[in-house]
């Protein structure tokens, strides 16, 4: 990586670092947790928003024991677990917009009140993790897909709590199902960049603009 691409240690913290194996197994575990709780909740207020959110929750999960797994490995088994990663978030966003789509003839309205609740907890856990992981976001392509499903996932929460709101004030299940839509195109724009990343490092060349 070029000098000229950061201005602070974070961009420097080598692959083997204590404090970013300490934060993956952190954010592993509450990840973990988290799609459990939600997945329940989702079928029991019939979101999509949130079934999407517990689906996240899930692949993140999968995507920090997969950092864990190449740490201390070389910088291209790391673009290539990343490469991995941004096709998991590619599936991820397809998947939202399919179920989303294919909800828009059922009819059937969430329950907003367990879609609020949820969704402020799921915040609350992918606020954390955001901030433990915001010293790493300028890594490589392996430590930014990390930070990327934490902002995105942070960003979603926000939203879910939107949709909750929208659902109680109008009666309808549009904004459950057009809050899913965002989540399911935040996955593909997050995919996009880690995977350009990756393969700019195993190419050798400059790592994109982002």
């Amino acid at each position: 990586m070029s000098a000229h691409c950061c201005h602070d240690t974070a961009c420097t913290a080598p692959a083997t670092d204590p404090r970013w194996r300490r934060a993956l197994w952190i954010a592993l575990v509450l990840n973990a947790a988290m799609f459990v709780i939600e997945l329940g909740a989702s079928w029991s207020s019939g979101s999509v928003s949130l079934l999407a959110d517990s689906i996240d929750f899930f692949g993140d999960a999968g995507n920090y024991a997969l950092s864990l797994a190449v740490l201390g490995l070389g910088a291209a088994a790391r673009s290539r677990a990343a490469l991995f990663k941004a096709a998991c978030m590619g599936l991820f966003g397809v998947g939202v917009l399919t179920r989303a789509a294919w909800m828009l003839g059922s009819g059937a309205v969430p329950e907003p009140a367990t879609m609020g609740g949820v969704g402020l907890l799921a915040l609350a856990v992918n606020a954390g993790v955001a901030v433990l992981l915001y010293r790493f976001r300028s890594g490589d392509a392996n430590m930014r897909s990390v930070w990327l499903c934490s902002r995105n996932d942070a960003l979603g929460n926000l939203a879910v709590m939107l949709a909750a709101l929208g659902v109680l004030g109008t009666g309808s299940a549009w904004p459950d199902l057009v809050v899913a839509g965002v989540m399911g195109g935040l996955a593909l724009s997050g995919a996009w960049s880690v995977g350009r990343q990756a393969q700019a490092e195993l190419q050798g060349r400059p790592r994109p603009a982002h």
